[in-house]
C-alpha cells in the first residue's frame, strides 16, 4: 500500500471530525476546512491507489 493512501485516509478522517465539531460548536469555517480536508484526502488516496496499480503491473 502506498503512503499516499494512508496519509489520505487520515486527512479524511481528520476532514470528518472538523466538520462534525465544526457543525457542533456552529463554526461554519471550521466546518469547510473539514470538507476541504476530505477532498484532499480522498484525491490523494486516489493517487496513492493509482501509483500501488502502476506498481503492480
Amino acid at each position: 500500500m502506498d503512503k499516499d493512501r494512508v496519509i489520505g485516509s487520515a486527512k479524511v478522517v481528520k476532514g470528518k471530525i472538523k466538520v462534525a465539531v465544526g457543525k457542533a460548536v456552529g463554526d461554519a469555517k471550521l466546518e469547510a476546512e473539514g470538507q476541504a480536508d476530505k477532498v484532499e484526502g480522498k484525491v490523494q488516496n486516489a493517487v496513492g491507489g493509482i501509483k500501488d496499480t502502476i506498481r503492480d503491473a
